[in-house]
């Protein structure tokens, strides 16, 4: 008899789409290697006494919050809960597998389930981690050649958690009060909020609090191998196309009104157009205003493009793509020169080309964002929605209070119990042998002071 009463077999999970996931994989991977690149960008600007500590200051971060996402970051960043940060059921990713729906279920709003529909959560997640990693090494360009690697191991792992979470939470995550999952609808489609303005202010207090190398201004040398400049440019501008375009997080078409849409294909382009532009704006602002045109011009208006573009590049067209260029660059070049007037000490200028450029960057989203181009994004002022803009400014005031608020915080209690900068001697010295017990290149051919 219970052979003739046949059970209904259990519904079968829907499977992850394996292109998806394969280019999401990949994308996380390219975002990966932004931290190595940011290495050697910001690595040929310093002394050759400093090169290693300067590497490891974006190095370290990799094993730092490579091992705290998964403890908690991610949960905190992510996981249903306040509006201001996620809840702690993800902890040690605690029901974070390979389910691809549902997860997100029971919390508001209810329509959205899942962050990314056709690959598995811990895609998601790795993906995301590699955000987590670049975005506290961007700071370390502000504070480089003078602050100890205790502390400043110290200040990543606080900062990611404290500054980074929070605002990660309130732009991206479901029910986050600046977002688009039920928040005040913020357009920041790959970290213009939460990675560049974040990062840049934090810049900024970072390097008012420690105050300036004791070489500054009157002793300050010249960037000590350019070609590592321009080896880290190029290599953040190939892995910000998983920074941007794998923000789409799939490369399936779709439609939006009668409109034929690819969100991946759409921020791939607008990156590298945005990018060619505001390289091309900063060599023709040099030949102009300076006479020459320079290498590092080149490379750092590259990587103020790239900026601008980041919170707007699934949402606007080539051709608005270039204007962000042009302006982000524009803007960037006088925040440098201004930096300089006021003579705060932010070494590799973080603020000026990231937080500058980011805060552009958000601003022009809000005036150049289309549904022509995403239909889940919303029309900014030159479509008729100026409330868009007004939203964008609370989530930039919201970014600059938080980041600048929380870094002088951190700074201080790390400052109060280990210290924050290294000894006068060894900042002369070099930190690579005071703080590694080693040297990037043989002393016989060193810059150390005699």
């Amino acid at each position: 008899m219970g052979n003739a009463f046949a059970q209904t077999p259990a519904a079968t999970p829907p499977a992850a789409d394996t292109g998806d996931t394969a280019f999401m994989l990949i994308s996380a991977a390219l975002v990966l290697l932004m931290t190595p690149g940011l290495a050697f960008f910001y690595g040929g600007f310093v002394r050759s006494r400093n090169i290693l500590n300067t590497l490891m200051m974006s190095f370290v971060l990799m094993a730092i919050v490579g091992v705290t996402w998964i403890l908690w970051g991610y949960s905190l960043a992510f996981a249903p809960g306040l509006p201001f940060i996620g809840g702690l059921q993800w902890l040690g990713l605690n029901g974070v597998g390979l389910e691809i729906t549902d997860y997100l279920k029971g919390s508001n709003p209810a329509e959205v389930v899942s962050y990314a529909g056709t690959i598995p959560h811990q895609a998601f997640m790795i993906y995301q981690a590699m955000f987590a990693i670049i975005t506290p090494a961007l700071i370390s360009g502000a504070i480089v050649e003078r602050m100890s690697f205790r502390a400043y191991s110290l200040f990543v792992l606080l900062w990611s958690t404290f500054v980074y979470a929070p605002l990660a939470h309130m732009v991206w995550a479901k029910g986050g009060f600046l977002g688009l999952y039920g928040g005040l609808g913020a357009l920041d489609f790959a970290g213009g909020t939460v990675v560049h303005i974040s990062s840049g202010v934090s810049a900024l207090v970072a390097a008012i609090v420690l105050g300036p190398r004791k070489t500054h201004p009157d002793r300050l040398s010249p960037p000590h191998n350019v070609p590592f400049i321009l080896l880290g440019a190029a290599l953040l501008w190939f892995g910000w196309f998983g920074f941007n375009a794998g923000s789409a997080l799939s490369v399936a078409s779709g439609t939006s009104g009668n409109v034929v849409t690819n969100l991946a294909t759409t921020a791939f382009v607008a990156t590298n157009t945005a990018a060619a532009a505001a390289a091309l704006m900063w060599l023709i602002l040099e030949a102009v205003l300076r006479g020459k045109p320079t290498a590092v011009g080149a490379a750092t208006g590259a990587v103020a493009g790239l900026v601008g573009i980041t919170p707007a590049a699934g949402f606007v067209t080539p051709l608005s793509a270039i204007l962000v260029g042009f302006v982000t660059a524009l803007v960037c070049f006088y925040a440098v020169s201004f930096k300089h007037k006021l003579e705060i000490d932010d070494a590799l200028d973080t603020y000026p080309v990231h937080g500058v450029g980011g805060t552009v960057g958000a601003i022009l989203t809000a005036i150049f964002a289309t549904t022509q181009v995403n239909g889940g994004g919303k029309d900014g002022v030159l479509r008729g929605n100026f409330g868009e803009l007004g939203v964008e400014l609370v989530a930039i005031a919201v970014a600059y209070a938080i980041a600048g608020v929380g870094t002088w915080i951190i700074l201080k209690v790390i400052d109060a119990t280990v210290g924050l900068r290294v000894k006068e001697e060894a900042e002369l010295q070099g930190l690579d042998i005071n703080e590694h017990g080693e040297e990037g290149y043989n002393s016989e051919f060193g810059d150390r002071p005699t």
